[in-house]
């Protein structure tokens, strides 16, 4: 990674206030099968929804329509009858969303708990216009995670640990999203004022400190280290951390 593109992704993180970082307490209700959102990784709107999957702690299928892709955009077209985006679609509900508001009003209310989603107004008017700039923040140079690129689409999804407003796990993203590599995201986010800052301070000075998160658990287990990107191919049997081997990884792997 860059100075610049570490750099964008920390001011696009900052934009947002650090939003989708935090994992709060969700309802005992949750989705039996995955959730679904047809995304692009660097539109404002998509940001928003994505945030809200990070705070309830929420998995979901990402199935990348970047301008130009082919390879989701028609079946996302099918479900709504228009080309826009994001579009959630909830297999356990059979409910069909666009419109960043009605989706994050929807995953609140089937999936929040006791959490209510904030009102509209001046509020939502500033949370657009921050995420815009998150993604001007990431145009700086060239327009990532927001046109596709031709590439080799693999047999099976790929699996990718993650929060949203990490900045090492964004370039990610926008290159799955670019290639239209369709992923399990596995949220992330962190639950405990311990689990705050890179590994090794946590490391250091909260060795003990228990996780909560399903994810954390899940990655602790497999791998004894909490942190991410994590990047699982079962389609090669890779398995990595590291952002620039993922993104490296990839585009020699899918990439043109």
């Amino acid at each position: 990674m860059t100075v610049l593109d570490f750099t964008t992704s920390v001011l696009a993180s900052s934009a947002r206030a650090w939003r989708g970082t935090t994992a709060f307490t969700a309802s005992e209700k949750r989705p039996a099968k995955l959730l679904e959102l047809y995304d692009i990784e660097n539109c404002p709107y998509c940001r928003l929804v994505r945030e809200v999957l990070s705070e309830l702690d929420l998995d979901a299928m990402i199935y990348p329509c970047p301008k130009g892709g082919m390879q989701f955009r028609p079946t996302a077209l099918d479900i709504s009858g228009v080309s826009q985006f994001p579009l959630l679609v909830d297999p356990n509900t059979g409910e069909q969303l666009l419109e960043s508001a009605d989706i994050i009003a929807y995953l609140y209310k089937h999936y929040g708990g006791d959490r209510v989603p904030a009102p509209g107004g001046v509020k939502r008017q500033f949370a657009v216009a921050s995420s815009a700039l998150a993604t001007a923040y990431r145009s700086l140079g060239r327009a990532r995670g927001m046109y596709a690129k031709s590439a080799e689409a693999p047999a099976l999804p790929l699996e990718l640990y993650s929060f949203e407003s990490s900045p090492y796990s964004r370039p990610v993203r926008e290159l799955l999203c670019e290639l239209e590599i369709p992923y399990r995201l596995r949220n992330f986010a962190k639950s405990r004022w311990q689990e705050m800052g890179p590994p090794a301070v946590r490391a250091k000075f909260f060795p003990e400190a228990p996780i909560s998160s399903p994810n954390r658990i899940r990655l602790s287990k497999l791998t004894g280290r909490s942190q991410v990107p994590y990047l699982v191919d079962p389609n090669t049997g890779v398995a990595m951390f590291e952002s620039a081997e993922i993104v490296a990884y990839l585009q020699e792997t899918y990439g043109p």
